[in-house]
């Protein structure tokens, strides 16, 4: 957005912007052009979770240490970290286009480190350079497309963010099932992450800087050009108007402030009861967003789908793909419906619908882990002595065993050949004994157990995606993109955005040791109290932002929120109403 009118009650935004971009197809090039960097975010979120099943296949130390398993998925999200922080200084230092351009080559060039990497150290340093593109990216490209954006479609442009991320996720399991038979699987599913790259930052040269940026920086008449070209020629005049108050009072209010300082930047960002209050929203939603658990099912998902009980690498791989096509699914919804019922309902019935998904989903965990098949004493020892799980093989209470004791023993399942469900072998985890369960046509399982219940995990994972998609899945950046003022934009969206990596960094580095503690079900109910802590906060903190210029969120900021505030306003003219 730049400035504009409030959007019209009696039509859904999406509407509205297909009609607004038909007619200036400008706007929508803006926001695809920019929009990439939200598939670049969601290409890497789905492709580590279906490389990862095959660098543990060609690396044994990472197949034998869940550490490093979660440290070649983290350390992304560690570089994203920095990549956030350098990312808000960027935006108000050099501008929101530079900083697109930057990511786009951190990214490229991680994503050849990653292709050409001999070992588990090499990926993990070829993540940290994704990572440092994907923060930056991550809260540059909404709020670029928020600056050039029309008010009436703001919401919804910013929304194609979204569903480039969505989309981005679900390119990448296809990619991932097309490299599933090809020689050097995971070396194409990562480096192939490099194209995207390329083609933004090629479409980024040709386009031009944030108008609010530009006339921040005293550049008026490039600042002029380009509204020219967004908004018609009748409401060029009262946007320059409108960016020319803003402006101006902002320099009024921080004039003393250099704008080469961030740190005092953040100072006074805390200092300021508009921006701190901005904060405390746009905190609470982006650290909500990761503590609902999203990226342990993006990360994680056909580990997921393997702990629900199916063994086969492609099986998990082809049914992740589901869960990514419906979490696209949702961000269109959110496009759709996002202006009409609002950031803030859209989020609140978003947490109700997690929530719920997860305490079933963590019931059904824990019904599979206590029907599992039993383990036969007969079936484990005919593949010979040296075979057998040697902790099954001297337990005293080895005849209560069941799938899911021998695997948390760090020892394998091999099915009973008869029937998958009857008592089956637990094995020690070489390879060797793998290629003999296999050639009797067994089933191999070290991460979860044959189960008649297994289909409802999946089936919840899904219902989790499409609660969580439409809301919580887009919202949040949508409100880091409008509720901060001009001055603190850039670095307000990137104390957001930390707070969102870091949280995602904590969630994902924990994710399979939790499991290993607490079992996949005491993860899941875990994760739902945290989203219960997040549904309170968002209620409590977060304003309804929809429809709003950006000066309007300001004056509701200054008065201060209460989400029983508006019960005090007969009237309707109380802005936080």
């Amino acid at each position: 957005m730049v400035e504009g009118g409030i959007h019209k009650a009696d039509k859904t935004e999406f509407t509205e912007c297909w009609r607004t971009s038909l007619k200036t197809p400008y706007i929508m090039r803006l926001a695809l052009s920019a929009g990439i960097g939200g598939l670049l975010f969601g290409y890497d979120t789905g492709v580590i979770s279906g490389a990862l099943l095959y660098i543990r296949e060609d690396f044994r130390a990472v197949d034998k240490s869940t550490w490093l398993q979660e440290t070649i998925v983290s350390m992304a999200v560690a570089g994203a970290i920095i990549g956030a922080a350098v990312g808000g200084w960027m935006n108000d230092k050099f501008g929101r286009r530079m900083s697109i351009l930057v990511a786009d080559f951190l990214f490229f060039v991680g994503a050849i480190i990653m292709a050409v990497s001999p070992a588990p150290w090499m990926i993990i340093f070829g993540r940290v350079f994704v990572g440092l593109g994907v923060g930056m990216a991550s809260m540059t490209a909404p709020l670029y497309i928020s600056e050039a954006s029309p008010a009436r479609i703001r919401g919804a442009l910013v929304s194609t963010n979204g569903l480039l991320i969505t989309g981005g996720q679900f390119l990448s399991y296809l990619i991932n099932l097309a490299f599933t038979h090809t020689s050097g699987t995971w070396r194409w599913m990562l480096g192939v992450a490099g194209i995207p790259a390329l083609v933004q930052f090629i479409l980024m040269l040709s386009l031009p800087e944030s108008p609010r940026w530009l006339y921040r920086k005293d550049k008026i008449d490039e600042a002029r050009a380009i509204l020219e070209k967004i908004y018609p020629a009748n409401e060029v005049e009262g946007e320059m108007e409108a960016l020319r108050s803003s402006v101006e009072k902002e320099r009024a209010e921080q004039g003393s402030l250099g704008d080469d300082n961030m740190f005092q930047l953040v100072k006074q960002a805390f200092a300021n009861d508009v921006v701190r209050r901005g904060l405390y929203a746009g905190i609470t939603v982006q650290v909500a967003q990761q503590f609902v658990g999203i990226n342990t099912v993006m990360y994680y998902s056909p580990t997921i789908v393997q702990f629900a009980g199916f063994a086969s690498n492609k099986t998990a791989l082809a049914l992740s793909l589901v869960t990514s096509g419906l979490n696209a699914i949702g961000s269109i919804i959110s496009m759709c419906f996002v202006d009409r019922y609002g950031r803030r309902r859209l989020m609140i019935v978003s947490m109700f619908g997690i929530i719920s998904c997860l305490v079933v989903l963590s019931a059904v965990f824990f019904r599979a882990s206590a029907i599992s098949p039993g383990i036969s004493n007969f079936e484990s020892s005919r593949f010979g002595g040296n075979s057998t799980c040697s902790v099954y093989a001297h337990a005293a209470d080895a005849s209560s065993w069941n799938c899911m004791t021998c695997l948390q023993a760090e020892c394998a399942y091999c099915s009973n050949g008869a029937n998958i469900y009857s008592p089956g072998a637990c094995l020690a985890t070489e390879d060797a004994i793998k290629g003999a369960c296999h050639a009797e046509r067994r089933t191999w399982y070290t991460e979860g157990c044959p189960s008649k219940i297994g289909f409802l995990a999946v089936i919840l994972l899904g219902m989790y995606i499409i609660s969580y998609s439409p809301g919580m899945g887009t919202v949040p950046w949508i409100v880091n993109s409008e509720i901060y003022p001009l001055k603190y934009r850039g670095i307000g969206g990137g104390i957001a955005a930390v707070s969102n990596w870091c949280s995602n960094l904590i969630v994902s580095e924990t994710f399979l040791t939790l499991t290993e503690a607490l079992g996949s079900a005491g993860t899941f109910l875990l994760f739902a109290g945290f989203s219960f802590c997040g549904l309170v906060a968002i209620f409590f903190l977060v304003p309804e932002t929809k429809g709003l210029q950006f000066e309007e969120v300001e004056k509701m900021l200054q008065h201060g929120y209460s989400p029983f505030k508006k019960k005090k306003s007969p009237n309707g003219d109380d802005p936080s109403a």
